[in-house]
């Protein structure tokens, strides 16, 4: 039978075989095969990049800053108006 990993213990196994404990004895310890741990560290380090990227906004995020930026131009075509006294519209 199969076990399931969650992704903060592969993390911390992988992070500690990193940081120079006995990949063996680590494998040992947590009943894990040595190809499945490589196997981890190599998907560890292809994605370590990841952890300093800026997620992307969620759909209705992006919606709400298009909005946000429409509001702001508003405002500051309102303010030229009443400062000026003439319509920019």
């Amino acid at each position: 039978m199969r076990r399931k990993w969650d992704s903060k213990t592969k993390a911390r196994i992988v992070l500690a075989g990193l940081m120079g404990e006995c990949v063996n004895d680590l494998c040992r310890a947590h009943d894990l095969r040595p190809g499945q741990y490589y196997k981890w560290r190599g998907h560890f380090l292809e994605n370590s990049h990841l952890v300093f990227e800026k997620p992307p906004l969620p759909l209705g995020d992006m919606e709400l800053a298009a909005e946000n930026e429409e509001l702001k131009k508003l405002v500051g075509e309102l303010t030229l108006e009443l400062t000026s006294g003439k319509s920019t519209r």
